[in-house]
């Protein structure tokens, strides 16, 4: 069985709905430097979001998320399941839009005969009504995970803003799937070069996401919570070890590093997880590496479809031809996005 955990939901009704649109757009915090635009491309409708203003970060083409669309894709690359989740635009979608996009996951999985898995989407502020909106997708819609942003503005997941939402996540033992925003909070360096800023600089968010969870400790509150991070971390495996406790071989007279707790590596092994986003771009080398240091129960394969169709189309057999384990293959195709999400339970 494959499991692809990284295929994007959106909705068909806003390239249709003028009304539904305009409401759509009018969540987008222009004030923030993001701006989002319905444009003709192609002979289709395209919504392009913007980050900065004139940097175009995330774009949603007309046709890409119908069902049939979406069902024949993983047909094609001989999927077998997938999760829906949505892609940045959650950073500032307001509640009643995400009530929308809950409902349309919500539709696509019961139509879908079990293929697709939904997560909630809610604003994450911890209000009464954001929280009731997570009960019902647990309870009525069925939503086993729900998504997040690895920021909000200028805030991290680490930040006391989060804390009632990660309270109820913790009661839940609820995994949430982190996606990456389309630059990180600081970004100026590398705002006009596009694949930088598309490319790094969604590395950059979920590098600067992991370590703060980690250094932070908002795991020993939250215990039951696990996150999945996209873009495997921002390549979080080529600096762990940098990063984990080392104790120093002798005493530093210039106090040049605070210590860093031990929990640190359990909560890496309890808490994290990491999903690669999309396969081929890493490429065989830094895959088996990654597989090496997270550990392959550890790495879940997604294709980030509808993003690249080669992606999603031969992102499994990619990940089937790393000089890996049966085993490990099977952990990241299949067995590791069964447990997160529930899948099949």
């Amino acid at each position: 069985m494959i499991i692809d955990a990284n295929v994007y939901w959106f909705p068909e009704a806003l390239f249709e709905d003028e009304a539904l649109l305009s409401r759509f757009l009018m969540d987008i915090p222009r004030g923030y430097g993001t701006n989002g635009r319905l444009v003709m491309r192609g002979g289709k409708k395209q919504i392009v979001i913007e980050r900065p203003v004139g940097c175009p970060g995330v774009d949603y083409v007309q046709g890409d998320y119908t069902l049939k669309r979406m069902l024949a894709a993983l047909d094609e690359a001989g999927v077998d399941s997938a999760v829906m989740k949505v892609p940045c635009v959650h950073e500032w979608m307001s509640l009643e839009m995400c009530r929308l996009f809950n409902d349309g996951m919500a539709d696509y999985a019961r139509r879908s005969g079990g293929r697709l898995t939904a997560l909630a989407v809610i604003p994450p502020w911890g209000h009464p009504a954001q929280l009731a909106e997570l009960e019902r997708c647990r309870h009525e819609l069925g939503m086993m995970g729900m998504q997040l942003c690895a920021h909000y503005g200028d805030l991290y997941l680490d930040d006391e803003a989060f804390a009632p939402l990660f309270e109820k996540l913790n009661e839940y033992g609820m995994t949430a799937y982190v996606h990456h925003t389309p630059v990180p909070v600081e970004y100026e360096s590398i705002a006009g070069y596009n694949n930088l800023r598309r490319s790094l600089g969604r590395c950059e968010d979920q590098l600067t996401a992991v370590g703060r969870e980690l250094f932070s400790g908002m795991f020993d509150r939250y215990p039951n919570v696990r996150l999945v991070h996209s873009m495997l971390g921002g390549a979080f495996f080529a600096f762990q070890e940098m990063l984990m406790p080392h104790g120093p071989a002798q005493a530093d007279a210039a106090g040049r590093f605070t210590a860093t707790p031990e929990s640190m590596r359990r909560h890496l092994r309890e808490n994290i997880f990491f999903e690669m986003s999309h396969a081929q771009p890493w490429g065989k080398v830094l895959l088996e590496t990654a597989v090496k240091i997270l550990g392959a129960d550890h790495i879940v394969y997604g294709s980030s479809y509808p993003v690249r169709p080669e992606w999603t189309r031969e992102g499994a057999a990619y990940v089937k031809a790393l000089d890996i384990s049966q085993e490990q293959r099977e952990a990241m195709l299949c067995e590791n996005a069964k447990k997160l999400y529930h899948i099949g339970k």
